[in-house]
């Protein structure tokens, strides 16, 4: 998860981008919200109805418990239920990974980081980062996700073009700590996990935030 401070978007897309983000609800967070709550105006019934059936609004057993976020958990049928039953897409966003309980603590803990600013939370899964950066005071939050083009090449970019600050927030997984991208990291601050994350995660017992300086 990336989370990029001070992004801006090319004028000619920018109206085009955000008109499209905010009719399918994933703009502005109200502050502790769960982020599909305010989409229905693109999920039809059925299947609102089939989520809400199967994930649980939730406040527990993360780095912040002031955020609730509606996510698959262990009391969930489909925790224990075989995959190949879910009938929709992969349930990434349901789960609140490592990586973003790190980068939202250290927004709620450093509002200063994101006050006043626009954030870009790239890869934002459950939208817990945008909802703390939210809830840290930033003008403006734009959460994306399934983005083919979130390369770390695509950040030096932003970073080189208009000075945008990126975050990074990663429990130590094998395809990040091998990455080149490494080269390019300094260590803001490091979490312990809670219990339940840790049990749910293989064993993870911490989280970083990394500051992203090619």
């Amino acid at each position: 998860m990336a989370l990029s401070l001070g992004w801006k978007a090319p004028r000619s897309r920018c109206g085009l981008l955000l008109q499209a983000v905010r009719n399918s609800g994933l703009l502005l967070f109200p502050c502790g919200q769960c982020p599909w709550r305010g989409a229905g105006s693109f999920l039809d019934p059925e299947k609102k109805a089939f989520l809400e059936e199967n994930t649980e609004v939730t406040s527990s057993g993360s780095l912040t418990p002031e955020i609730q976020l509606r996510l698959l958990t262990p009391r969930c049928k489909f925790w224990w239920e075989r995959a190949d039953l879910w009938p929709h897409s992969d349930p990434y966003w349901a789960i609140y990974w490592p990586g973003g309980q790190a980068l939202s603590r250290y927004l709620l803990d450093n509002p200063d980081v994101v006050r006043g600013k626009s954030v870009l939370d790239l890869g934002s899964g459950c939208g817990a980062t945008a909802i703390a950066a939210k809830m840290s005071g930033a003008s403006r939050i734009l959460a994306n996700d399934i983005d083919p083009n979130s390369l770390h090449q695509w950040l030096k970019n932003c970073f080189w073009t208009y000075g945008t600050r990126i975050l990074i927030g990663d429990p130590g997984r094998p395809q990040f700590s091998g990455h080149s991208i490494q080269h390019h990291l300094h260590e803001v601050v490091e979490y312990s996990l809670p219990e339940p994350t840790r049990q749910e995660n293989n064993g993870l017992t911490t989280s970083t935030v990394w500051d992203f300086q090619p």
